[in-house]
């Protein structure tokens, strides 16, 4: 019956990739003088990236909570796709806005500003740095599992596939999407296959395995208070993060996307194929072995069990596409990092990092990368359970600004922007899973804390340093208005009534030009840039530290004191027609708006709703 099963699914899949490989079109296309992606192809990207947690992320997450791993990667697997959502949303925001590509840190940059964006970049260097060395750590462990060598011999190798990596890269030889399919082909036969023999191979351990972790994994919630089962439940999606990393990476190739609709597409085929593949791995290879056995083979888990279902050379075949797939995401951190270092200096004109040699690479970058995925692999001896401790705190730093952002954005700019919306509320309670994950792993995971604090830390200092003269907002608030030039304006006026209208972005006004209307609308040079619609049309910059009520304020200060009792000046506020589930920040504007009559009281305050 197992042979019959085995022959079937394997023609079917040959069936499937035969149509596949002839369809035209399938992994990109050519349109206005630019080739796309299409969602396939940066869905296999990003599964390959991710599908590599599978060699270590059971494991680790058995050393820390045994059995109750098998369901609680199940659960943080339903999470993570409610947090795939919000990710799509942000690319539709981004898109919005004018950006393509640069994922958290430009999200985090158009939302919070420079130094929160400094700290979004420490996060993702670090998730890429420990991403390259933890699949170097598992690729060499996994491909030679199955032959006597030394840990320095081992050592030797990590260090030979960084700076062959290092080396591919600085040629200028680069992934591309056509090969990464055809490993994709591999992986889902040899996948499959296992998970196919797993099934089939379901014996007394298995159940007594799978039952004992059933026990404990709802033991922690039956009969017990809300503050244990949370805890237990944050404790135990902390434990399991790691088995979901990477996901981020689909929104990176919003650069290289007609549209946000092709990254929608993007998660729902991750959705439906490692969001499924991840768990039921994790199930058959806690539960087909005992405690002991996967402590010894905590570095080769997935090969050991490839052994058990199906043969020895079956898992020689399984820990080959170990090594094939986790040295790829070696490449693809390596790729990732200096896509990202390109995108930073290119905002701040800092030319040195981003020398290109001959063959069009970011030779200099990469060298460094290498450099410090090597001191990182000497510094935790090349172990893994070391490696996954640090990795976890920057994914789940990442996260956790991501879902930050989106709630800051939407509390802020509303929705009138996008077309794709995710709940308010659910992503609150996101936010606050995941920043209760975070703060446990950073409590639990020294090393990890430390590297990550110590770079974040790095970044922040380096960053204000250099943003102080090169940030791109400075050229912008140069240009700007100011207060002083509307009190001038006003002054100017030969009316003794005058009407000072402060004007949101996209609002019509009819009276743009009449001597006596005056019109002020305050943008953040980072979000926004505006044009001016008239003569007596104001733009003026909001700086980085302000608040658009500090603003209106700073600016009726003025005005007050230059102005005093000399004319008589009428301020105009739209009124405000956004939902206040949809923009909570409209209760704290109208309540700023309704203390500025008895604080200004030389004014003649309205709120004019005009069709």
């Amino acid at each position: 019956m197992q042979t019959i099963t085995l022959i079937i699914l394997n023609l079917v899949l040959a069936v499937v990739f035969f149509r596949l490989l002839r369809k035209s079109g399938s992994l990109s296309f050519f349109q206005g003088g630019k080739w796309w992606l299409t969602w396939l192809a940066v869905g296999i990207i990003t599964l390959m990236d991710e599908l590599t947690s599978i060699y270590y992320a059971p494991s680790e997450a058995f050393r820390f909570i045994q059995l109750k791993a098998i369901f609680y990667i199940a659960l943080t697997s339903i999470l993570i796709r409610y947090l795939s959502n919000r990710m799509v949303e942000i690319s539709n925001i981004l898109e919005s806005n004018g950006i393509k590509g640069g994922g958290v840190y430009s999200f985090s940059y158009l939302v919070f500003g420079e130094n929160i964006s400094f700290v979004a970049v420490s996060s993702i260097m670090v998730d890429y740095v420990l991403t390259a060395t933890i699949s170097t750590v598992s690729a060499v462990e996994n491909g030679t599992s199955f032959l006597p060598m030394s840990a320095a011999v081992k050592m030797g190798l990590m260090v030979v596939v960084i700076w062959l990596i290092a080396g591919l890269n600085i040629t200028g030889i680069r992934e591309n999407a056509k090969f990464t399919f055809y490993i994709f082909i591999f992986a889902t036969f040899v996948l499959l296959n296992l998970l196919a023999g797993a099934a089939f191979h379901v014996d007394s351990t298995f159940t007594t395995n799978f039952t004992k972790g059933f026990s404990e994994f709802s033991a922690d919630f039956i009969g017990k208070s809300f503050t244990h089962s949370y805890s237990a439940l944050i404790i135990g999606i902390g434990s399991c993060i790691l088995a979901y990393s990477g996901i981020e990476s689909v929104l990176q190739t919003a650069s290289l996307v007609k549209d946000w609709k092709v990254i929608k597409k993007g998660y729902t085929f991750l959705a439906l194929t490692v969001g499924i593949v991840t768990p039921l791995i994790a199930l058959f290879a806690l539960s087909s072995m005992s405690s002991e056995e996967i402590q010894k083979h905590e570095t080769d888990l997935i090969p050991t069990l490839a052994g058990i279902v199906n043969g020895h050379t079956f898992a020689v075949i399984v820990g080959i596409l170990a090594s094939v797939t986790l040295i790829m995401a070696v490449n693809t951190a390596m790729v990732a990092s200096a896509e990202l270092m390109e995108k930073v200096c290119e905002r701040y004109n800092y030319l040195p990092l981003m020398k290109l040699n001959k063959r069009h690479s970011l030779y200099r970058i990469h060298i460094l990368n290498a450099i410090f995925y090597t001191v990182i692999l000497f510094i935790t001896a090349g172990k893994q359970a070391a490696l996954a401790e640090m990795y976890a705190v920057g994914l789940v730093a990442s996260f956790c600004i991501n879902t930050a952002g989106l709630i800051k954005y939407r509390y802020s700019e509303g929705s009138e922007k996008i077309e794709y919306r995710t709940s308010r509320i659910g992503s609150i309670i996101i936010f606050v899973i995941l920043f209760s994950a975070l703060v446990y792993i950073m409590l639990h995971r020294p090393y990890g804390t430390a590297m990550w604090a110590t770079i974040t830390l790095a970044f922040v200092i380096g960053g204000i340093k250099i943003a102080k003269t090169r940030s791109p907002q400075i050229v912008r608030q140069r240009s700007t208005r100011t207060p002083l030039d509307i009190v001038f304006a006003i002054a100017e006026s030969v009316s003794d009534e005058v009407h000072l209208n402060f004007k949101r972005l996209k609002e019509s006004s009819a009276d743009l030009n009449k001597e006596d209307v005056f019109y002020v609308t305050f943008y953040k040079p980072r979000l926004d840039d505006p044009q001016q619609l008239g003569t007596n049309h104001f733009l003026v910059a909001i700086p980085s530290r302000a608040s658009l009520n500090d603003m209106i304020r700073g600016t009726l200060e003025i005005i007050q004191y230059e102005l005093g009792n000399e004319k008589t000046i009428h301020v105009h506020f739209g009124w405000p027609l956004s939902s206040w589930w949809d923009r909570l920040a409209i209760g704290t504007m109208v309540f700023n708006l309704l203390r500025l009559p008895k604080q200004y009281p030389s004014f003649r305050f309205h709120i004019d709703y005009l069709e």
